[in-house]
């Protein structure tokens, strides 16, 4: 496992910079493809693959089913769009060049930062689980207004989307938080968009907008607050597990799909179930079972601590070694214990 602190991950980022290739920037837009008329873009684009990221990870299936295209224009379509994205086969050297490409958002705690081998992480996803009170909703605020902060503050410049399911994003959190950090509440809100999620299925929809830059806005930040509810409240019973597990583990494979290829972070808090038939240990687990556990590239336990104090934990990371650190949260947000 790598060493997760904050000066290495930032000594690797500053050290490398200056030789790695630059990101491509694409001018290719649906417009330009062969093969496609006006009617086949717009069902494209209504079936969420209006840009070359979607359909460079999308499957001739999938392309066909929803557009009307024959699976010969499909297959040019998607090898075109993966050409853009240089998806073939490459060198190790190469895959560490893209992952020193990726930066990290501070949560504005140092000891949590240092978990994290630096803050959150781009390209990847970080999944926070605890029980009610145990600090999601409240390091979902946090980090809507650190990645708007300059990359030497430990933001990345960015915007904030955040998918919203339970009610619980708050205008008044976000602009006491932006107040504590030196920057303007009104200008902050202006940078995140929030989609208020009423079911899984518009749960889904919104993130595909999310991940578009909607409202002309450079996202950098992926949040989903939270994960499961829609999806543990509307599909009930075993009868339906496995209808739900194939559901949420293609919503999660676009969602990585597309934070990789755009360097976008995200972060999704979860929620606990209790298992009865556990008697020894924490009978406490995120829900979600293996799908979203082999989704989350790292897993994050949120537990309560004393007096106002929350333990971070992790539970499972490609990177990071098991560890836990202690934070507050304040008024002025994500703090270290003082």
């Amino acid at each position: 496992m790598a060493k997760s602190t904050k000066s290495t991950a930032s000594a690797t980022q500053k050290g490398t910079a200056s030789t790695l290739s630059p990101v491509p920037t694409l001018s290719v837009s649906l417009k330009d493809l062969p093969g496609i008329g006006p009617a086949t873009r717009r069902n494209l684009e209504s079936a969420g693959y209006g840009t070359l990221e979607a359909l460079a990870t999308a499957t001739v299936l999938e392309l066909t089913e929803v557009s009307g295209i024959g699976e010969k224009v499909a297959k040019k379509l998607i090898s075109f769009a993966r050409e853009q994205f240089s998806m073939g086969l490459k060198t190790g050297i190469e895959i560490k060049q893209e992952f020193l490409r990726r930066k990290y958002i501070s949560t504005q705690c140092k000891a949590l930062d240092e978990l994290l081998g630096g803050g959150i992480q781009t390209g990847s996803m970080t999944e926070f689980a605890g029980v009610f009170r145990s600090g999601k909703t409240q390091i979902a605020h946090q980090l809507a207004v650190a990645v708007q902060l300059p990359p030497e503050k430990g933001g990345l410049g960015k915007g904030a989307a955040y998918i919203d399911t339970e009610g619980t994003f708050r205008h008044s959190r976000i602009e006491a938080m932006a107040k504590a950090l030196g920057l303007d509440g009104e200008e902050v809100l202006q940078k995140i968009v929030v989609g208020r999620a009423h079911n899984s299925d518009h749960q889904i929809q919104l993130t595909e907008e999310a991940l578009t830059n909607p409202k002309g806005i450079d996202i950098g930040l992926l949040i989903i607050d939270s994960l499961m509810a829609h999806f543990r409240a509307e599909f009930v019973g075993r009868g339906t597990l496995a209808m739900r597990q194939q559901l949420i583990g293609k919503y999660l494979h676009n969602i990585l799909r597309v934070a990789e290829m755009k360097n976008i972070a995200v972060v999704v808090t979860n929620q606990m179930q209790a298992k009865p038939d556990q008697f020894f240990g924490d009978p406490n687990a995120p829900i979600g079972g293996n799908v979203v556990a082999h989704a989350s590239t790292h897993r994050i336990l949120l537990k309560k601590g004393k007096a106002n104090t929350r333990i971070a934990h992790v539970l499972d990371s490609p990177e990071l070694p098991e560890a836990e650190a202690t934070f507050q949260i304040l008024t002025e947000g994500i703090r270290d214990v003082k």
